[in-house]
C-alpha cells in the first residue's frame, strides 16, 4: 500500500497497521522507503522461512518519517527500510531506532556497513560512478571524483540536485577525507562543468550523456544496469553508448552507499524484527538483492549479479557509511553555498 502524503491530525489516527490483528505475536510490520516492486519477494520469502506474517507499509522516506515521529510509542512498526546511509540517520537523529546486537548480523554484514552500535545495518549496496558516452573524452584523466570538478572537464557533467542524498553523501565522505574548505572547493568546480541545471534522476543523467547532452554522467551502479538489462531497445542502446569509470582506484576507492534497516524504537514484535533482519542477511535474501534490483550484496560471499560482474571488480572506499549522516547537514551548507541547485 502507498502511504499519501497526510499531515496532521490524519496521518497520525491512520490505522492501517494499528489494528489488534497486526498485533499478533506471528507478525512483523514494516515500513519502507524502498519503492522496488520485487521487495514482495524478500517478504514471501521471510515467511516461507519463518511462517512470520509480514505487513508492508510503503512511502516516501520524509512520509514515513514524518508518521512514525507522529506514531510515537503507539506506532506499529517493527522495522523501517530506506535507502542511502543518509536517511538512516535521519531516523537515528530522530530517536527512531533502537540497538541491536545481533551475532548473525555482525558477523554477516561488515563493520563499514553498519552503524557501530547496531542500530541499523546496510543490507546491500551500490557505488556512485561514473558513466562516460564512449569516445568523447579522455577517460584516463577521469581519476577520481576530483576530476569531475577539473576545467577541462566544464560544461560536460550531468548529476543530480544539491539536496539529493546520494549527492549529499557523496560530498558527506569528500568532507571527512579533505575536509570542509577543500571539499567546498570541489562542489564549486561540479558547479562549473555542469552542462545543464541539474534534473532529473540518475537514469536522466544516463540518457543525456548518451544523447551528448554531456559527456560524464554520474550516476548509482544499479541504474545503468537496469537500462543494460532492460526489453526496450532504447534503454539498451543507451547502455550500449555509456562506458563505466571507476573513480578512486588509485587511492581510497569509489564511493559507496548501502539500503539499509533497523528495528524502530517501540517495535511491538522486536524478537520477529531482529529474525527479519537476520534474513535480509541471509544468502537467499542477499541474492535476491543482487540479482533482482541490481544491487551488489552487503554479504561478499554471496551469490553476484552477472550483470555487475560484468562493470569489473572495484576498489571500495572502506570508511563507515554511518559518516555520511553525520556530515550531511555541513554537506547540505556547503551545496547551497557553491550554488549547486
Amino acid at each position: 500500500m502507498r502511504l499519501s502524503a497526510i499531515v496532521g491530525a490524519t496521518l497520525a489516527a491512520a490505522t492501517l497497521l494499528a489494528a489488534p490483528a497486526a498485533r499478533a505475536a506471528e507478525e512483523v510490520n514494516i515500513y519502507t522507503g524502498r519503492h522496488y516492486e520485487g521487495d514482495q519477494i524478500l517478504y514471501d520469502g521471510f515467511t516461507a522461512a519463518t511462517g512470520i506474517k509480514v505487513n508492508v507499509l510503503e512511502g516516501s522516506t520524509d512520509e514515513i518519517l514524518q508518521r512514525l515521529e507522529l506514531e510515537g510509542e503507539t506506532s506499529p512498526a517493527d522495522v523501517f527500510i530506506t535507502v542511502d546511509a543518509g536517511n538512516l540517520w535521519r531516523a537515528e537523529q530522530k530517536g527512531l531506532f533502537q540497538p541491536v546486537d545481533s551475532q548473525v548480523l555482525n558477523e554477516r554484514i561488515p563493520a563499514s556497513l553498519r552503524h557501530p552500535d547496531g542500530l541499523w545495518y546496510g543490507l546491500s549496496t551500490r557505488a556512485r560512478v561514473f558513466f562516460v558516452r564512449k569516445d568523447s573524452i579522455d577517460v584516463l584523466a577521469l581519476t577520481d571524483y576530483a576530476s569531475l570538478a577539473d576545467p577541462q572537464f566544464k560544461g560536460q557533467v550531468c548529476i543530480r540536485s544539491g539536496t539529493n542524498v546520494y549527492n549529499l553523501s557523496l560530498l558527506a565522505a569528500l568532507i571527512d577525507e579533505q575536509g570542509e574548505a577543500k571539499a567546498e572547493e570541489w562542489a564549486k568546480g561540479v558547479v562549473a562543468n555542469m552542462a545543464r541545471k541539474p534534473q532529473g534522476g540518475d537514469t536522466d543523467q544516463l540518457k543525456a550523456a548518451a544523447a551528448g547532452e554531456c559527456a560524464i554522467a554520474v550516476s548509482n551502479t544499479y541504474y545503468y544496469v537496469r537500462l543494460a538489462k532492460s526489453d526496450k531497445p532504447a534503454d539498451q542502446e543507451v547502455a550500449q553508448k555509456l562506458a563505466i569509470v571507476w573513480p578512486g582506484q588509485g587511492g581510497k576507492g569509489a564511493h559507496v552507499n548501502v539500503s539499509g534497516a533497523g528495528v524502530t524504537r517501540h517495535a511491538p514484535h522486536r524478537e520477529n524484527a531482529v529474525k527479519f533482519l537476520e534474513y535480509l542477511a541471509g544468502d537467499a535474501a542477499q541474492a535476491y538483492f543482487a540479482n533482482t534490483n541490481n544491487e551488489y550484496p552487503a554479504v561478499a560471499s554471496a551469490e553476484k549479479n552477472p550483470a555487475l560482474e560484468a562493470l569489473g571488480t572495484f576498489k571500495a572506499d572502506p570508511v563507515n557509511v554511518s559518516v555520511y549522516g553525520k556530515n550531511q547537514p555541513l554537506a547540505q551548507a556547503i551545496m547551497d553555498r557553491a550554488g549547486w541547485q
